[in-house]
């Protein structure tokens, strides 16, 4: 099973790029995500960090663009007929994970927590895990329309990162509420812990559905 090498896109050349571009927009804003919160552990609301803030908008809205323009360009051309539900599933799925980085720097940018440096190191490793989780599952979903036969290994990947991910989000968490904080930065806190580790959640989400859309087109 996955044994197929065959491309999508053998005569859809255009619809190719705008699915690789929608690829390239994931794995910019997994990046960008990354540093953006590094510079506002070490630096907070920053004009550098709203810099990054407002490349991370950019990017969703790019993102959202290139979506629209990829169903529309499956609807009004009849492109992949046979698979064009499960591709517009793809396409609007991995679009939430876009959202979800901009939703949680965005977060960062209105809620200004304020984020005990003990915690630094390990809200660093949490967003590095959920951002290779994403990271990951733009591989698989990127191999599902180019070759089959190394979607299993992304997808076992975001497995085990998003699990990794589940240990250091109830770890930290824990962390937090054992401290001596004030109840209600115990609280903010938390939910931004969630709310970083739920992007890897979604990676995995989306990872249960690429398997089956990828039995299908192996069958």
């Amino acid at each position: 099973m996955f044994h197929i090498n065959v491309s999508l896109f053998s005569k859809t050349k255009s619809l190719e790029n705008k699915i690789d571009f929608f690829h390239d927009k994931l794995l910019d804003a997994a990046m960008t995500f990354k540093k953006a919160v590094r510079v506002f552990l070490d630096e907070g609301r920053s004009e550098d960090y709203k810099k990054l803030s407002k490349q991370v908008k950019q990017i969703e809205h790019d993102a959202d663009n290139l979506r629209r323009e990829i169903e529309n360009s499956l609807y009004a051309e009849n492109l992949i007929p046979d698979l064009r539900a499960d591709v517009l599933h793809l396409v609007e799925n991995l679009d939430k994970v876009i959202n979800k980085f901009d939703e949680v720097t965005y977060m960062f940018y209105i809620e200004k927590p304020e984020v005990d440096q003990a915690y630094h190191i390990r809200i660093n490793e949490l967003c590095d895990l959920s951002a290779e989780c994403a990271e990951n599952m733009a591989k698989a979903s990127r191999a599902f329309f180019r070759d089959l036969s190394s979607v299993r290994d992304y997808s076992q990947k975001v497995y085990f990162i998003e699990h990794e991910s589940d240990i250091s989000a109830d770890n930290l968490r824990k962390a937090v509420f054992d401290s001596e904080l004030p109840l209600a930065n115990k609280l903010q806190l938390s939910n931004f812990i969630n709310e970083i580790a739920d992007i890897a959640d979604i990676a995995e989400d989306f990872i249960d559905e690429l398997l089956i859309f990828t039995i299908k087109r192996d069958i």
